[in-house]
């Protein structure tokens, strides 16, 4: 899986992306989020508040309860404001 950071997600976590294989228990993007708070220290400062964090597989918003796999592309990002 290739997982792409943007905006302060980034900054805190301190890569602009990374390709990660999921282990065998991952299969949603809730899933895939409470094992990212695990990887790291930066990782899980990060992601401590889900509320304020926004998830895309493979170009489209995605909900905690929609399905992941190793061969998606996942963006995280904060929520984005217009003007």
């Amino acid at each position: 899986m290739k997982l792409l950071y943007f905006a302060w997600l980034r900054q805190r976590i301190g890569v602009t992306e990374e390709t990660v294989t999921l282990p065998g228990d991952i299969s949603t993007v809730g899933s895939l989020l409470t094992w990212l708070q695990g990887r790291s220290d930066a990782h899980a400062t990060a992601l401590a508040d889900l509320s304020v964090v926004r998830v895309a597989v493979n170009q489209d918003y995605a909900r905690a309860a929609d399905p992941v796999s190793d061969d998606d592309e996942v963006a995280l990002f904060p929520p984005v404001t217009g003007g």
